[in-house]
């Protein structure tokens, strides 16, 4: 049961990875908002299976990208949950909206910065808890635990005002991040479902 719970939600990764990808080179900003809620609940479904599997010597580093996972989908949640419901549909102020849309380059885009920074944390210590025996697991534990270098630009972008509503390019440049970003993650994704696969052969 832990593998095949696990290996949905690689799939569920998998899938909200290239949909969220499409959604970006479309500009089809709700598909974009609503994808990330799935993509954040499957990579918890999917760290909680390399939890499960991790030994006794890495469960302290496994606990810690566990409730890393959590803390990332809660406020990635929070987030594009406001995206679709109270800034698409409610008559917000400006001063509302300069906090709570995404598009405006506030403290809700803050925030989402920050829940994938803690994301690439999530995935940097599986990484490290992860027993890769075979050449596809000793791929995916480099490419999670690389994938904790996220965490540095994900934090000092915000910090650093990189990015505002007042730059005119501060929209492609970010869908080209994102682009990147998807890419790199999607060999994660198909890994860890062909990891949880195999695991589940094997029960």
């Amino acid at each position: 049961m832990n593998s095949t719970v696990a290996k949905i939600g690689a799939a569920i990764t998998a899938v909200s990875d290239i949909v969220f990808a499409i959604c970006m080179l479309i500009k089809y900003d709700f598909g974009s908002y609503l994808v990330c809620m799935f993509l954040a609940i499957g990579f918890v479904m999917m760290v909680s299976g390399f939890h499960a599997e991790s030994d006794r010597e890495h469960k302290v580093t496994a606990n810690t990208a566990l409730v890393f996972s959590g803390v990332y989908a809660v406020l990635i949640l929070l987030i594009y949950f406001a995206q679709i419901t109270a800034v698409r549909l409610d008559m917000l102020s400006e001063e509302a909206l300069k906090i709570l849309d995404y598009k405006r380059f506030g403290l809700f885009f803050s925030y989402d910065l920050l829940g994938y920074g803690v994301m690439s944390l999530a995935a940097f210590f599986i990484g490290l808890a992860i027993k890769a025996e075979s050449r596809l697991d000793k791929w995916l534990k480099g490419l999670l635990i690389a994938h904790g270098a996220f965490f540095i630009s994900c934090i000092i972008t915000p910090i650093l005002g990189v990015f505002n509503s007042e730059m005119d390019s501060a929209y492609w440049i970010g869908m080209l991040i994102l682009e990147f970003w998807c890419c790199y993650f999607l060999p994660i994704c198909i890994l860890s479902y062909l990891h949880f696969a195999k695991i589940g052969k094997k029960q």
